[in-house]
């Protein structure tokens, strides 16, 4: 008896035609921005030593729409020999997702460590292509555990917050 209690509440509003269950989806992916940058050619495919690679990267998250969030990694690389530059390029692969009855609370994290980790596999090809069709070999930039770099973001947030803010 408890059971049909516990399950009435979801066949009623199925039944009414309300669907309440989250929904997230991908809608699209796609290039906003690169460059690619060989400022020492031809020289640079003489060199001998091997270049520092550099690598940064940043997450940008926006709603564009009620239902229509956009995530933005913005990948950038450096490879420095004792030369000069060896190449530079900038990658901001987006994608768009559509997000229907998610929590608010929900929201950031999925924007900020899972759809991030959704899509760099493919912000990751498009880099190792613009890479190697510069006249290198591919770069192919390793997994990166974006969920624990939000917890581990968010816990600095959670300790600076209790902090003064400075001296009156």
């Amino acid at each position: 008896m408890a059971d049909e209690a516990e399950t009435t509440p979801f066949i009623t509003s199925q039944l009414n035609g309300a669907d309440t269950t989250p929904q997230i989806a991908l809608i699209s992916q796609y290039v906003k921005d690169l460059s690619f940058e060989n400022p020492n050619a031809p020289a640079v495919y003489q060199w001998q030593e091997q270049p520092q690679i550099d690598v940064q990267f940043n997450i940008g998250a926006e709603r564009v729409g009620d239902e229509v969030l956009e995530i933005a990694l913005k990948i950038e690389v450096k490879a420095i020999a004792p030369q000069g530059t060896a190449f530079a390029v900038e990658l901001l692969y987006a994608a768009l997702f559509g997000m229907r009855n998610v929590p608010e609370e929900q929201i950031q994290p999925f924007m900020l460590a899972e759809a991030p980790r959704l899509v760099f596999p493919f912000a990751r090809r498009v880099l190792a292509d613009a890479v190697r069709d510069g006249g290198f070999p591919p770069l192919l930039l390793d997994p990166i555990d974006f969920g624990a770099l939000y917890m581990q973001q968010a816990e600095q947030m959670q300790a600076t917050a209790g902090e003064p803010a400075g001296n009156a």
